[in-house]
């Protein structure tokens, strides 16, 4: 049984600035390529959409308190549209994070980008390696990497069918590379 404490206890092999992930190129000859990021579903417009109204709506509010003799409203107004375009902002960021993982030639190969640019990067041997799967039927389902007795917990950002898509899939091209299919 693996702690909540003990997440992730496989210490990169390298780290660094974003070198290693070439998203959109497929790896020629893998086994098993695959890019991982978070949904979005705000596209830019959508976000522009919102903050018009978050603004037009606060200055509404704002003239209103004003005339009624409540001036100091007007600055929680502007500090309200400050802390929506900040979620906003933290959020866009954290959709910068990227994980690639690719078997190819008898290699593993993850490597972690997060929003900050830097990247972490992990090589597992894969007749060493199995995806265990935790709580598959759960909300709070993990997909983790386990190789000598270490574990690498990937895709904790995707949705719970997504996760179970991406271990099942993982699964099978390490299965394959073993097997010699």
């Amino acid at each position: 049984m693996i702690h909540a404490s003990v997440i992730e206890d496989m210490p990169p092999n390298e780290k660094g600035r974003m070198t290693g992930l070439e998203a959109g190129t497929p790896a020629v000859g893998a086994a098993f390529d695959a890019v991982l990021s978070p949904n979005r579903s705000l596209p830019n417009a959508g976000f522009l959409a919102v903050m018009a109204i978050v603004i037009g709506a606060n200055f509404v509010f704002g003239v209103y308190f004003y005339a009624i003799g409540a001036w100091p409203v007007i600055g929680f107004c502007g500090l309200d549209v400050f802390l929506v375009w900040l979620a906003f902002k933290l959020s866009y960021r954290q959709g910068r994070l990227r994980e690639r993982v690719r078997i190819a030639s008898g290699d593993m190969r993850v490597s972690r980008i997060l929003p900050s640019g830097h990247e972490s990067r992990w090589r597992i041997e894969p007749y060493w390696a199995r995806v265990v799967i935790d709580n598959p039927e759960r909300h709070e389902s993990r997909v983790r990497v386990v190789s000598k007795g270490r574990s690498l917990v990937l895709g904790a950002f995707l949705s719970p069918d997504e996760r179970m898509e991406f271990g099942r899939a993982l699964a099978s091209a390490l299965a394959k590379v073993r097997g010699g299919a």
